[in-house]
């Protein structure tokens, strides 16, 4: 897992991918890039690839399908782009740091990676379920599914 500026050079966020990679659920298997990013630049992300033209905290891009091979590398289960503006904002308003926003972020991310969509109604409760389940095996005081309630 890596931790971007998403222009390739690597930024600091301590812990974020060894906690996301703790606390994966098991069948996330294969690379996940992390892009932090300003709201600027998720804005044009959330234009271009949701028809949504502004900000937004987090966005999940899936990867590849996963590799049946051992002896094959990694596949890519896709990017988390954050926009850490929002994130700072987001981690004021929550009352905890911006590394705990980061954390939440990238686990939402990463579920959406996995398939998961609470805008759908054919998903009924199961990312919130889930997102809830892995923030408290984190340590994350809350969820942003429940965040949004």
């Amino acid at each position: 897992m890596t931790v971007t500026d998403g222009r390739g050079r690597a930024v600091r966020a301590p812990g974020l991918a060894a906690w996301l990679t703790r606390i994966a659920p098991a069948r996330a298997r294969g690379e996940v890039g992390i892009a932090l990013v300003s709201d600027a630049r998720i804005r044009a992300f959330n234009a271009r690839f949701r028809r949504r033209d502004q900000a937004t905290d987090v966005l999940s891009f899936p990867g590849d399908a996963p590799r049946t091979s051992p002896l094959a590398p990694r596949a890519s289960l896709g990017d988390i782009v954050i926009s850490s503006h929002t994130a700072r904002r987001q981690a004021k308003d929550a009352g905890h740091s911006y590394a705990t926003e980061l954390k939440v972020l990238a686990l939402h991310g990463l579920l959406h990676l996995l398939g998961y969509d609470h805008h759908d109604p054919a998903d009924r409760g199961r990312m919130a379920r889930l997102e809830r389940r892995l923030r408290v095996r984190g340590g994350l005081p809350a969820g942003l599914i429940e965040r949004a309630r």
